[in-house]
């Protein structure tokens, strides 16, 4: 048994191989490579150097500019800003662009054409399109035509700083459904041309971009092409056909070779060789198959990992205005949410962040949502879209905001759709325009600390790192619970790294300051802005205050003064009962300690979020000043001196602790 065994395997190897000989040479074409700042590459892109193991060729990898792409070989040069998901890349055309910065009229002679091969079609998606009605002038009557165009286009934006012709178009979000095509001026024609903003201030060209979105999507022959083994090509008659380089069928051969009859003989022998061949090793492998099976019993046989088929799958989503699944949720169409905001009517206004604007909104089945509104439509912005998007779908938790949906790709604008939480931020009721005295007692503080560190910790624990930590990013329910909200420049986290290098991103006084020095991010970065929070939930003070001291303009270094100082009483709110009640004056004191050691700038010595729930909960319940201490477990014994427990009367000097606090050079980057 053991030598039909073994034979049986011997056999399985060589018929493996020689079928895996009849396809692609898969170790000339890595299954997925990285160029430049993309990474997670696949088929159809390829390198430039590696022609046969894509359709789309990217050069200049090693360039500090974007890679570029061709996206057929005679195609135009792009720079590939952004590879997104579901099969869109964001492009630059390096032409235009550098119209756009010359402030040239030719950037409105620009028509988009994307190429066309029986392998891969091409579209623009019109996520960031806007258009714009060219309208041609004439020497002779000016200023007649220009009126005409002006009662034409009533209600339109004008542009008229083309000497040649005048332009019309709508911003973004206004109703540009008055002109058609069809309805034109003779003079007139309808171009689109991608923007970056929604708005017009600063000019037209400075409103307009030279990025846009790419779908692709790879025809049914070619994908059965490409995964089984050979090579989408196009012949001269733009025909589709399928070369298999390593089998006959694929091997060149010229129309005028006086010996073509002789080669067509030969593969055709070659072919009935290897048929004959094939199936014989077939039979006896089934042969022996049998044999082994009844020699095993009912022993099971489990086939090598290469044996198994490559997976079919290229899925396109379907992703057309309103009632699709993108990710996993539902796709609204645009003037579903258009008509739920009131016409984004500013009455209808949330609050304003730094990527959008957020309006109030009621769907047709009574929902009432929260839909946010990007200021700007690029490759950033789509990426800020997708990631959210992407977050959100995959976490479930009470203390995080549900996202109901979002517009489609091909949508004018992106809009994310949220539950709407009707009680506002938690910057408004503590230093904000729904500050009411007595509304925010202690034990709600308490319970919103402790529902947010709860949040994180399970952001984090899900592989997140959030980002962007503050007050105006904690909502409130009506019994004040917590929701925490925008995902869009959140990260994912994979558990076998220490960091992310990347740029900071977050707002800047609740930034980890070894993160902005040392570009390195992780999951302790959110510890410091929650320390943030901590110190805002106990002070009622905002994290940036012009009128306080210039050293303590920060309330991150504000508190870290006022603790080292022990003056607690300058820091903790007198309207919590600071003075009056012990309790309060024990769990604030405690909270104060807490927010120390989440603020200090070597993120080892900071807790983890876990332990700072855990810290949180103790508070919340060990009322006894003997019993009430937090408990974090330093991470070396160095750092003893710079905890704040109960029981702790030496602490540093405030010196050292001020230069720790004000820079991390002292600390290494790599740590």
């Amino acid at each position: 048994m053991d030598f039909a065994s073994s034979l049986f395997c011997f056999l399985l190897s060589v018929f493996l191989m020689l079928v895996q000989a009849m396809g692609r040479n898969d170790s000339t074409c890595p299954k997925s490579f990285s160029c430049g700042n993309l990474t997670d590459l696949s088929f159809p892109f390829s390198l430039s150097t590696q022609p046969d193991c894509g359709i789309m060729f990217l050069s200049g990898c090693d360039a500090k500019t974007f890679p570029k792409t061709r996206l057929l070989p005679e195609g135009d040069s792009y720079y590939v800003v952004v590879n997104m998901y579901n099969y869109t890349v964001c492009v630059e055309d390096p032409k235009l662009h550098a119209k756009l910065r010359q402030h040239n009229c030719q950037a409105f002679n620009e028509k988009f054409s994307l190429p066309y091969s029986p392998s891969i079609s091409f579209e623009i998606l019109p996520l960031n399109i806007l258009n714009f009605f060219k309208c041609n002038s004439t020497s002779s009557s000016t200023p007649n035509i220009t009126q005409q165009m002006k009662d034409h286009f009533a209600g339109y934006r004008m542009y008229s700083g083309c000497k040649d012709f005048s332009l019309f178009y709508k911003l973004p979000g206004g109703d540009d459904e008055d002109v058609r095509a069809g309805n034109l001026p003779a003079n007139c024609s309808l171009i689109g041309l991608p923007i970056r903003s929604i708005s017009d201030d600063d000019g037209v060209f400075n409103m307009l971009s030279a990025t846009f979105f790419v779908e692709w999507k790879i025809s049914e022959d070619c994908n059965k092409c490409h995964y089984g083994g050979g090579q989408c090509q196009t012949d001269i008659n733009n025909k589709f056909h399928c070369t298999y380089p390593y089998s006959p069928q694929a091997q060149s051969h010229q129309e005028n070779n006086p010996h073509e009859q002789d080669a067509k003989m030969a593969r055709r022998k070659f072919g009935l060789t290897l048929g004959a061949v094939l199936g014989g090793l077939g039979l006896v492998m089934i042969c022996l198959a049998v044999y082994f099976i009844w020699c095993c019993k009912r022993r099971k046989f489990n086939p090598p990992h290469f044996l198994s088929t490559r997976k079919l799958s290229y899925i396109f989503k379907n992703d057309v205005e309103g009632g699709s699944i993108y990710f996993g949720i539902p796709v609204f169409s645009y003037s579903e949410l258009e008509e739920a905001t009131n016409d984004f009517n500013s009455s209808r206004i949330l609050g304003d962040g730094g990527f959008g604007t957020v309006y109030y909104g009621k769907l047709k089945d009574g929902r009432e949502v929260a839909v946010k509104r990007l200021y700007e439509h690029n490759c950033k912005r789509m990426q800020q879209f997708v990631n959210e998007i992407e977050i959100l779908t995959r976490l479930r938790h009470n203390n995080l905001v549900t996202l109901y949906g979002c517009t489609s790709r091909r949508s004018r604008e992106l809009l994310l759709v949220y539950e709407f939480i009707p009680n506002g931020t938690l910057a408004d009721h503590l230093h904000g325009d729904r500050v009411k005295d007595g509304s925010l007692t202690w034990l709600v503080r308490m319970n919103i600390a402790i529902e947010t560190a709860g949040a994180l910790a399970y952001l984090h624990a899900s592989d997140v790192i959030h980002c962007d930590v503050k007050t105006n990013n904690i909502l409130l329910d009506h019994n004040f619970g917590v929701k925490v909200a925008d995902f869009g420049i959140s990260r994912l986290f994979p558990n076998d790294v220490s960091h992310i290098s990347t740029t900071p991103r977050g707002t800047p006084s609740y930034i980890d300051p070894k993160y902005h020095e040392c570009y390195q991010l992780t999951i302790k970065s959110d510890v410091y802005s929650f320390g943030v929070v901590l110190v805002e939930l106990i002070s009622s003070m905002p994290a940036v205050d012009m009128n306080r001291h210039s050293q303590e303009i920060n309330l991150a270094n504000y508190a870290i003064n006022k603790i080292i100082k022990s003056a607690d009483n300058e820091l903790i709110d007198p309207s919590l009962g600071y003075d009056s009640d012990t309790k309060t004056w024990e769990m604030t004191t405690s909270v104060a300690e807490l927010a120390f050691l989440c603020l200090q700038t070597d993120r080892d010595v900071r807790p983890t979020m876990v332990e700072v729930l855990d810290a949180l909960k103790e508070i919340q319940t060990n009322l006894n000043a003997n019993e009430a201490k937090i408990v974090v477990a330093p991470p070396f014994p160095e750092s003893e001196d710079i905890f704040l427990l109960k029981k702790v009367k030496s602490l540093p000097s405030p010196n050292s602790l001020t230069d720790e606090w004000i820079t991390c050079s002292d600390i290494t980057c790599t740590k």
